[in-house]
């Protein structure tokens, strides 16, 4: 356990060299934080590769009817 704790560096070490990384660099560095975080907190994230249901307002009649009525309802005068 003492090796690992001396090969670490402590964030004051560690944010000077996460400031010079390119663009591409940094958001790889942010997607690894954030899939440490969620790992530890047992939050499951999107997989690569697997396929997720997405929302589409296709076939959606009704939620295009109540939009169209709220757009074509008379507004009242905003009192702010």
């Amino acid at each position: 356990m003492r090796d690992l704790e001396e090969a670490c560096m402590s964030l004051k070490e560690l944010l000077p060299i996460l400031q010079k990384l390119e663009r591409a660099d940094k958001l790889r560095a942010v997607q690894f934080l954030v899939f440490e975080l969620a790992k530890e907190e047992g939050i499951a994230l999107l997989a690569p590769g697997a396929a997720y249901p997405v929302w589409t307002p296709y076939h959606a009649v009704g939620a295009a009817d109540s939009l169209l009525g709220m757009l074509s309802a008379p507004q009242e005068p905003n009192r702010g």
